[in-house]
């Protein structure tokens, strides 16, 4: 089957959408160049730029929203995952489970998946994740609070960025002394 993408503008510059059918396949945030968008895109794959259909219309006007610091629920945009090996799906259903601002730790994520000893599997899932701000591996963070990787065009400044739009570092949702 056939990949379109569509690229969109943002308050942190141009994203793109790519879809299947009736899903959404991948997703890139900004990177230097529309070329470079599409490369990180595509990831290799061959793909047709066209226009949104209604779906993924919908799935652009929730990701504008959540990146403008708005209520935005993103779970609910379909999501084509069936190329994403099955350790990956285990690491994304766990973090699908976060809201906007909500943060773990790659540690918390492979205790929940059975053993602390995943961490790093869980790393390189994150850093393999086609679909980033809509599957939110921004919301991972390192044991310590350090900001970790981040594969997206921007690297960790994207993901603060990403955060700070979020509200994940409001005074309410820091540790008082912390701890």
């Amino acid at each position: 089957m056939a990949i379109a993408y569509t690229i969109f503008e943002t308050a942190i510059g141009d994203c793109a959408l790519a879809w299947r059918g009736e899903a959404i396949c991948a997703a890139s945030l900004p990177a230097t160049t529309r070329e470079a968008l599409r490369a990180h895109l595509s990831r290799g794959a061959e793909m047709n730029e066209a226009p949104p259909p209604d779906f993924v219309a919908e799935a652009i006007d929730l990701v504008v929203r959540l990146i403008n610091g708005e209520a935005a629920d993103l779970t609910a945009i379909p999501l084509d995952r069936s190329g994403i090996e099955p350790f990956a799906n285990r690491v994304y259903d766990d973090i699908l489970r976060l809201g906007p601002g909500e943060t773990t730790t790659y540690g918390e994520i492979a205790a929940r998946l059975g053993d602390k000893s995943f961490a790093r599997a869980v790393g390189a899932a994150l850093g393999a994740n086609p679909i980033p701000i809509i599957i939110p591996c921004h919301r991972v963070l390192a044991a310590n609070g350090a900001m970790g990787g981040f594969s997206a065009p921007g690297g960790a400044s994207s993901k603060r960025r990403l955060l700070e739009i979020e509200g994940a570092f409001a005074v309410e949702r820091l540790p008082l002394f912390g701890g």
